[in-house]
């Protein structure tokens, strides 16, 4: 990619919307033609059993000339949203009384202590019986 095509894409204007695990990233770019358009890129965190992560990303590209279509459709999909169900957030995740797996009891006993307990017990083994 030559000089000219990285200056194309470069960033001129930006705003970052943190959202949970969804990071939304506002970016406005430069045309070769040296006009402006929006890039939209919605990044999700996902995270393996083994602990590591990855992200997917999904980017819209969006130019002046469908500005106002664009956001009329997205005003009258938000509306209709709110009217027919309100602004309260539904979902068990934003709940008040949410609690992660971790938080959860079995037969009275809470996970945290449990797993605690059954790492002490392998904690316990001497290296001279190896």
């Amino acid at each position: 990619m030559g000089e000219k095509d990285t200056m194309d894409q470069e960033e001129i204007y930006s705003k970052v919307l943190r959202a949970g695990r969804r990071t939304y990233f506002f970016d406005v770019r430069s045309t070769k033609a040296g006009d402006y358009y929006l890039t939209v890129t919605e990044s999700k965190k996902f995270t393996h059993d083994d602990g590591s992560f990855h992200y997917k990303k999904h980017k819209i590209y969006l130019y002046k000339e469908d500005f106002s279509a664009f956001k009329d459709n997205l005003d009258e999909m938000m509306s209709y949203i709110i009217k027919e169900k309100g602004s309260e957030v539904i979902s068990e995740r934003h709940q008040k009384d949410f609690k992660k797996e971790d938080d959860y009891t079995y037969e009275g006993e809470d996970i945290n202590a449990a797993e605690t307990s059954k790492a002490e017990s392998f904690t316990d083994i001497s290296f001279d019986d190896i």
